[in-house]
């Protein structure tokens, strides 16, 4: 019996997975609370319109880009564990400090707008003041809150490259990545509702409270593999399993391993083939999260907490939950079937992925008939993308060391917020404009606002395979990376 519980491997890695899926979870639902209620509660207090909104989402997708170039790179510093715990006290906060917005723009104004009625009320360029001083009051909570998050994905990836070994790192990214998808299902289920129900400043309360309680939990929980007293030899060895290098780098003395700095990891092929893909394809992630609400209400008239509104949204992340778990899956089977190398195996994986985002041109037309088209042809779209992300992100593991995997990740998160910007400002400018011209703007047979959003899903149906024909260009083979 002795003999048996000495051989018998623990499991502690999948609570570390456990961790990073309920991290992200958090994550994206503290960053969907303000795409749930601006709509529908904050814009008609602070007379806000699609192009005001498209600049907070903007500005949030850019700050979270430069933060990410160095949140990888304070991450791999600090070290894992108080490098993630720093990152969601950070980004907690930030979402806390959004319900406070409102009582700054009352003191702002000063005398006579005391209270939300009079916001309301205002008109002129009164109303304009309104929406500039609280349009700056959101961003400030917004860049705290971009600062906080752009921690999580180079730590998860970091703790995933720790505790699991190569054949099993997408299809952990793949279960704790999919802590966005729920994180996304349960934000319409619960936000509209806390938002009608107390106000929408205690929505930004209770969900930014969240984070606080991960990270008392966090301190306990996360040691290295080597250091934690919950993983046996059986368990080490098994993390370890690649090669022999790595199992040496499994002691202690792999803290002392070198770094790599900014200039030698841009001189990679590998680093700038990640930075492509997760340029063209994060925008369009982050798109549908900060505008299908937004989407079902304009161009159907369902409300984010009307039953309809929910309901369509719910689907939406239900189908992005489901599918996209096979997305860590796949390049596992291609590996262990196929006999591919891990890298192979991803990038097989990902061409396929590419494909389901052409569905996203018909989302427009089918809408004629019934609202549940977008939805689900969008949560399809969505689910691509989530299984996309989680093997691109692994493809870091595979071609870089353990000590830079997270300042890659960074450097590659950052160009997927410079991507989100791009596609977020330009969606909030063009929708605006759309929407004052009529009929006068068309495309594809569409006219005024719903032509601006085909417009959006065409350039969001072909990301992927522009994303990955230049990847592939640029790293045809498996070729890791060295440090000397």
């Amino acid at each position: 019996m002795t003999s048996l519980q000495k051989t018998k491997m623990t499991n502690w890695r999948w609570v570390m997975c456990a961790m990073l899926f309920f991290a992200t979870t958090v994550n994206y639902m503290d960053r969907q609370v303000l795409s749930l209620t601006w709509k529908d509660f904050i814009a008609p207090e602070f007379h806000w319109d699609d192009e005001i909104y498209g600049n907070i989402t903007a500005v949030f997708s850019i700050f979270y880009a430069v933060a990410n170039l160095f949140a990888g790179k304070f991450v791999d510093w600090m070290g894992t564990k108080k490098g993630y715990l720093w990152a969601i006290v950070v980004w907690s906060l930030g979402a806390v400090l959004h319900a406070f917005c409102g009582m700054f723009t009352e003191g702002w104004l000063g005398h006579g707008f005391e209270c939300k009625a009079d916001l309301i009320q205002a008109t002129g360029d009164v109303a304009v003041t309104i929406a500039t001083v609280s349009m700056w009051a959101f961003l400030v909570c917004r860049c705290v809150l971009a600062l906080g998050e752009a921690g999580n994905f180079p730590a998860a990836i970091k703790v995933t490259a720790e505790y699991f070994p190569k054949k099993d790192r997408a299809f952990a990214t793949s279960i704790f990545n999919s802590g966005a998808s729920v994180g996304a299902l349960a934000a319409p289920a619960s936000i509209p509702l806390l938002a009608r129900a107390m106000g929408w400043e205690m929505a930004f309360v209770i969900i930014g409270a969240l984070g606080f309680i991960w990270a008392g939990i966090w301190i306990f929980v996360y040691d290295k593999p080597q250091d934690s007293k919950f993983v046996n030899e059986a368990e080490l060895n098994y993390v370890n399993q690649d090669d022999e290098t790595e199992a040496k780098e499994a002691t202690p003395a792999a803290d002392d391993e070198r770094q790599m700095g900014y200039m030698e990891a841009f001189s990679h092929r590998q680093t700038w083939a990640f930075i492509f893909g997760k340029f063209m394809t994060d925008g369009v992630w982050w798109f549908f999260l900060f505008w299908a609400p937004a989407y079902f209400s304009d161009q159907f008239g369902y409300k984010s907490d009307s039953g309809m509104g929910i309901a369509l949204i719910f689907t939406l992340y239900a189908i992005v939950t489901v599918l996209s778990m096979f997305g860590g899956y796949l390049p596992k089977l291609f590996v262990e079937k196929r006999n591919m190398n891990p890298y192979q195996g991803r990038m097989r994986a990902m061409l396929i992925f590419a494909f389901f985002p052409i569905l996203a041109l018909f989302a427009q037309p089918l809408g004629a008939y019934s609202a549940w088209w977008p939805c689900i042809i969008i949560g399809i779209t969505g689910a691509a993308h989530q299984a996309w992300s989680a093997n691109i992100f692994s493809t870091v593991g595979d071609m870089f060391p353990k000590s830079a995997i997270a300042t890659i990740t960074g450097i590659g998160s950052m160009a997927g917020g410079v991507g989100s910007f791009l596609i977020n400002k330009g969606s909030g400018t063009l929708f605006t404009y759309a929407e004052h011209q009529g009929a006068a703007f068309q495309f594809l047979g569409f006219e005024g606002k719903p032509a601006g959003y085909m417009i959006i899903f065409c350039v969001c149906a072909v990301a992927y395979l522009i994303g990955w024909t230049v990847m592939k260009t640029l790293v045809p083979k498996y070729k890791p990376i060295v440090m000397k």
